[in-house]
């Protein structure tokens, strides 16, 4: 009888033994599976879904997540779009636990995106990182800058109504918001 208790006991140490190796290697699979995740992925899966957005330089900006690409991202809501440089995101909330399949995003980058703006002739407001955020149209869009042609807000791109033209690399970029 004491050796039945004796074997059941270890027989008990092993089971126990063996469901925390099990755990461990799970708990362990999953940090490496975590680790394969980028942002982008973890946004992917948040599409549709709305966001909170803290920028470089302490600007939040929110809305709802409408499309993403190599680089960046599109916030908007009934007023306004914005279009964020994925480096100039310092934190973000609203996120899913989980992320979508790779290549979920657009393929194409940020001077593409910004092509669509120039083509439109869309009046956009930048936030730079450095100063106060400038309004304009943009005219040109480079390999890794673009040019605005800085107007008053509400007027259109003319002539007489363009004060300066800047030339701003993207790396300067925090957002670029267009009004509906």
């Amino acid at each position: 009888m004491r050796w039945e208790g004796l074997f059941a006991d270890l027989e008990g140490q092993l089971d126990a033994e063996a469901r925390r190796e099990l755990d461990s290697e799970v708990a362990e699979r999953t940090r490496r599976e975590r680790a394969l995740v980028d942002l982008l992925a973890r946004l992917g899966a948040a599409r549709g879904q709305r966001l909170g957005l803290v920028l470089v330089g302490g600007r939040s900006v929110d809305g709802v997540l409408r499309d993403l690409g190599d680089g960046w991202l599109l916030l908007g809501d009934p007023a306004r779009e914005t279009l964020v440089p994925l480096g100039a995101v310092a934190a973000a909330s609203g996120l899913a636990g989980h992320a979508e399949e790779p290549r979920t995003a657009r393929r194409f980058g940020l001077g593409y995106a910004l092509r669509a703006l120039a083509r439109d002739r869309a009046t956009v407001a930048l936030d730079l990182t450095g100063g106060p955020p400038v309004v304009g149209t943009v005219d040109v869009v480079g390999a890794d800058h673009l040019v605005l042609a800085e107007h008053p807000d509400g007027e259109p791109r003319r002539k007489e109504n363009v004060r300066r033209r800047l030339t701003v690399p993207f790396a300067a970029l925090r957002a670029v918001e267009s009004r509906h």
